[in-house]
Formats: C-alpha cells, sequence, structure tokens
C-alpha cells in the first residue's frame, strides 16, 4: 500500500519485529507511529541497556509499561521498583532513567521528537 493511500486510512498499522532499532538514551528502541502527519503519540518498544542515560523532555509525556524483566526507575531524586506490569507516567522535566534487564513499551505524547530530548 502506497503512502498515499495509507494517509487515507483513518487507522494505521505497524509490526515491531519490522521496525529498525535505534539508540536512545534508554538502549534501543523501536519506535512507531511517530512519523505520522498528526503527531499525536508514539509508542516504544525499548530494550533497557545496562548504561541508560538519565535524560529528561520538555514537552513530551511518556509513560512506561514493564513487558519483561526487572529492575529500578529513577525519577528526578526517587528510585521505584519496575516489574512486569507496572507503568510509571513520567511528565516533563522529570529526569528519568531505568535501569535494569527490562522491555517495556514506552506511549509518548506528543509523539517523540529528538529536539525534545536533553541530558545534563
Amino acid at each position: 500500500m502506497g503512502s498515499d493511500e495509507m494517509s487515507k486510512k483513518k487507522y494505521h498499522v505497524r509490526r515491531f519485529d519490522e521496525i529498525d532499532p535505534v539508540d536512545c538514551p534508554c538502549g534501543k528502541a523501536r519506535r512507531a507511529f511517530a512519523e505520522e502527519s498528526e503527531r499525536l503519540m508514539s509508542l516504544h518498544r525499548v530494550d533497557i541497556s545496562r548504561d541508560s542515560r538519565k535524560h529528561y523532555h520538555k514537552c513530551m509525556t511518556e509513560t512506561y509499561y514493564v513487558l519483561s524483566g526487572a529492575g529500578i526507575m529513577e525519577l528526578d531524586d526517587d528510585a521505584v521498583p519496575l516489574e512486569p506490569g507496572i507503568s510509571v507516567m513520567i511528565r516533563p522535566g522529570c529526569r528519568h532513567r531505568a535501569i535494569g534487564d527490562l522491555q517495556i513499551l514506552n506511549i509518548c505524547i506528543p509523539a517523540f521528537d529528538a529536539g525534545d530530548e536533553f541530558e545534563d
């Protein structure tokens, strides 16, 4: 299906296994829906790396949902234990990183924008 046909649809479908992973402060992310013209949201499947870096966003709210693994999430000066089924909403300005052997879904509102990712 061509891009003109897709733009006429009122829905979008993505298969994470067909999305190339990209490096991010958290590890490796496969980002779906970030390219949609409305930029309402994006959905990422992220494999957290051992050397994840603390970062923040000025505009984007993220919600992490832990699919597998265990670890902790540093949120400003707090640490929250992570395990499957835990969800954490992170508002703009909150410095954060996940640590552990984890795979998460990350819901970004509005859609991910590399220009809205900052490290101290």
